[in-house]
Parts: C-alpha cells; sequence; structure tokens
C-alpha cells in the first residue's frame, strides 16, 4: 500500500467506565508498572518490558503503520473515567487481505490487579464498534485455547472461534458463523 494516510488513526473513546487515549511514547512510564506482571504472559508469550523498552516499543507504535505502509496500527491506552488510572490497553492492526476488505486484528491486555471487573470486554467493546465505524469489514483475534478470559472478551465483541490455528493460538473472527 502506497497510501499511508489511508489508514485509520486512532481517537479518544469513551464508555461509561473507561477513557481510551490513543497510544503516546509518554504513556510507557504509567503503563510500565500495570504491565509488569508476568502472569500477563502466560498466554501471551515473552516476558514484562521495562518503562524505557515500553517508550522504544511505543516509539514504533505511534507511527500507525507498519514500514512498508502493509498494515495500520491503532494502540490505546485504557483508564478509569472516575480515577484516571491506567487499567491496560488494546489495539488492533489493519490489513488489507482482499480488495474491498479491511480487517482488524484484536489484542487486549488489562493487569492483572484490574481483572474480573470487565473493563477489557469494555474497552475491546468501544474499539471494535469505532473500527466498524471507520469501515472496518471484520474482526479477527488471536487467542491461546483455553485462555477462557480472552475467550469471553472475544465473545463479547461478537467473535466465534474458527478452525484457524496460528502460532498455536486460535482465530477468532466475526465472520465465523
Amino acid at each position: 500500500m502506497s497510501d499511508l494516510a489511508a489508514w485509520p488513526a486512532a481517537a479518544p473513546l469513551l464508555t461509561v467506565r473507561l477513557r481510551l487515549e490513543p497510544l503516546r511514547v509518554e504513556h510507557a512510564r504509567e503503563t510500565a508498572p500495570v504491565l509488569d506482571d508476568v502472569r500477563l504472559h502466560e498466554w501471551t508469550g515473552g516476558e514484562p518490558r521495562s518503562a524505557d523498552e515500553l517508550a522504544a516499543r511505543y516509539r514504533w507504535q505511534v507511527a500507525g503503520h507498519s514500514p512498508d505502509g502493509e498494515q495500520g496500527w491503532l494502540n490505546w491506552i485504557v483508564r478509569g473515567r472516575a480515577d484516571g488510572r491506567v487499567r491496560g490497553t488494546v489495539q488492533a492492526t489493519l490489513t488489507r487481505p482482499e480488495p474491498g476488505l479491511l480487517r482488524a486484528a484484536l489484542a487486549w491486555v488489562v493487569g492483572t490487579e484490574h481483572q474480573g471487573h470487565g473493563y477489557a470486554q469494555e474497552a475491546a467493546r468501544a474499539m471494535a464498534g469505532w473500527l466498524h465505524e471507520q469501515g472496518v469489514g471484520e474482526l479477527t483475534a488471536h487467542i491461546r485455547a483455553g485462555h477462557r478470559r480472552s475467550s469471553a472478551v472475544a465473545r463479547a465483541v461478537g467473535l466465534s472461534p474458527t478452525s484457524a490455528v496460528v502460532d498455536g493460538e486460535v482465530v477468532w473472527s466475526d465472520r465465523a458463523r
């Protein structure tokens, strides 16, 4: 894709309890303590990153697209509206797998201390609704088999598991019906 401006840019989003802010490099200092828990990586792999490592990653992500322009990148920090505390992140990787189809691969991470309160579902629903408003025609997510919490988030967004497995993760889609 040659026209990098053709990818949507993340916009601020509000829900009843949450505020989703487009990612900025400065968010790294706030998100590092929330994401600094090895338990978050049991399902996703990797390990916690320092604030400096997150800032380096965020510098790359805030570009909004891959270097070759083949993917659009949308990232949000999820905060509580009442207290302003970071709860986690949500993201969408955009692709055009066929002419006329804009697909978004969704992901979400909520800090361990904030899990079990429905924040991931609420944030993912807000993101999914906004993506549909931007013309995204298919939503997907890659979830490790047995990851009940992420499966519940995917279902809340309207996704269903498919028979496809990529790198040990089941592909969920809202076109799987």
